[in-house]
């Protein structure tokens, strides 16, 4: 017989204990909570509307129903059999309500030209959302708009998932940006466009990288899945240790390492479940 329930906030949830050979005795249930008796037989004992006792001639199922359930209705519940002493099987039940994240929040930093890329996740929904709307600084955005370049791929399920991708970004693009279900509550993120000068080193897919003109630095500021950390140089080298946690965004790890001056270096990391874990880079300045 199942031991653990989890239900919606708002929606309908049935305990349900199987009773074999009861004969002449009678099935209850408890909360523990306040030991307090909602149901005895098919009859219920609670002033409390929300509880009901259900059960159906001969049949071997008593289902203690919860309508309109709230998270404080969360806890142990159990069966009774009214034996000498009293036989009892528990449940627990847990009552979850619809979360909305957006993925990177709450800052997103993203160059002049790139796409931005912004992923809405919904867990816990009732339903599926039948609409995901995405505003900017607080206006709906328009997918047919003259700026061009913006598109929407929502994927429904029990966790439905919502990408909104802004092609060729502009600092006009920086701002507030919300994503909010249609049943469940908001999100939002900020998202910063910086117009950035040519990178000082860019590592490329094939490994192989091109270098620009560096300059006397002090210091290394350090941005890992949009977390900022400084660093200071010492020796001309600065070392930097991290830890991410799997999965992300298409598995793709993004590390901006910008030095005082306007000198920066991109990595970008292509990642397998095997490489969760600690990370260690090291960034040396030489001067030229």
């Amino acid at each position: 017989m199942q031991s653990n329930f989890t239900g919606l906030v708002g929606k309908t949830v049935h305990l349900v204990c199987k009773v074999k050979n009861l004969g002449n005795r009678t099935v209850s249930w408890v909360r523990h909570r306040d030991i307090h008796l909602l149901t005895v037989g098919r009859y219920t004992y609670t002033s409390d509307q929300r509880f009901e006792a259900l059960h159906l001639p001969h049949a071997e199922e008593w289902t203690l129903r919860i309508r309109y359930p709230q998270r404080k209705d969360s806890g142990i519940y159990e069966c009774q059999i009214s034996t000498t002493p009293p036989i009892g099987h528990p449940v627990y039940l847990t009552i979850v309500e619809p979360v909305t994240i957006i993925v990177g929040a709450p800052d997103l930093f993203v160059n002049k030209g790139s796409t931005i890329n912004l992923t809405c996740v919904v867990r816990y929904a009732p339903e599926p959302p039948p609409m995901m709307i995405w505003s900017h600084n607080t206006e709906v955005i328009n997918f047919d708009s003259p700026r061009g370049g913006i598109s929407l791929v929502t994927e429904k399920g029990p966790e439905t998932t919502s990408r909104l991708m802004i092609q060729k970004a502009v600092l006009s693009d920086s701002g507030i940006y919300t994503c909010e279900p249609s049943n469940a509550n908001p999100s939002s993120i900020k998202v910063h466009v910086v117009n950035e000068e040519r990178p000082a080193a860019m590592h490329h897919g094939d490994g192989s990288s091109s270098y620009a003109e560096t300059r006397p630095i002090c210091f290394i500021i350090l941005i890992v899945a949009n977390k900022r950390m400084e660093y200071p140089i010492r020796d001309n080298t600065a070392r930097f240790h991290f830890q991410i946690a799997l999965p992300m965004i298409d598995n793709i790890l993004s590390v901006n390492i910008s030095a005082q001056g306007k000198t920066e270096y991109y990595l970008y990391l292509q990642l397998n479940s095997r490489d969760q874990g600690s990370f260690r880079i090291s960034a040396r300045h030489n001067n030229r």
